[in-house]
């Protein structure tokens, strides 16, 4: 059975993720060891808060190479979930500090007229194949909650595209590595069965 590691730095949706997970038969462990990352078979990394923060609570559980070497160098399926996606950015405007910079992307506020934060059920549309999509309509609505966004510099990188005020990469996929800027744990049946594709992956 693989293994499916939800990394616990002090911010997420943790439990609500897991309790989804157990609900799609999906056996996974909230850990923040970095020799478990290391050994997962897959990946999750949520996050909800400040990127400056994050950066620094990562950094202190020493977790930024442990997530380097399972994502980089052993090529460990990896999902981020809302500011998790946006860590994996080279730069975050919120405390304008350095990301995992696993993507030429940074996260930047949405500057637009609509109310920020993005709060709320919104559409998908589906930009290109990728399994974590199996079984998904490509008109699904997902819950969102972020004031923050990836700007990509290779668009190829969305998965899906959201419009708010602008159309955003809602979700990503470049080869291990996939995001998702809403909250599967919050989005009823199309987010557990999201959650079961990566998990199967």
């Amino acid at each position: 059975m693989s293994s499916v590691i939800i990394v616990d730095y002090g911010t997420g949706n943790l439990n609500s993720i897991k309790r989804t997970l157990d609900r799609v038969s999906v056996d996974s462990k909230i850990s923040s060891l970095a020799e478990e990352i290391r050994a997962a078979d897959k990946i999750i990394l949520p996050g909800v808060g400040h990127f400056g923060n994050a950066m620094s609570a990562l950094n202190e559980l020493g977790l930024i190479d442990a997530l380097n070497d399972a994502v980089l160098e052993k090529r460990t399926p990896i999902l981020g979930i809302c500011l998790g996606m946006e860590l994996m950015a080279k730069r975050g405007d919120e405390g304008n500090v350095a990301g995992l910079s696993w993507l030429d992307a940074e996260a930047v506020r949405f500057d637009i007229e609509e109310k920020v934060p993005h709060m709320g059920w919104n559409q998908i549309a589906v930009k290109k194949d990728s399994p974590l999509m199996n079984g998904i309509a490509e008109d699904s609505e997902f819950y969102f909650a972020h004031s923050y966004h990836l700007s990509l510099n290779d668009p190829a990188d969305a998965l899906t595209e959201t419009l708010y005020g602008i159309a955003f990469p809602s979700a990503i996929a470049k080869d291990n590595i996939f995001g998702v800027q809403f909250h599967p744990e919050k989005s009823h049946d199309a987010g557990a069965r999201l959650l079961k594709n990566f998990a199967d992956m």
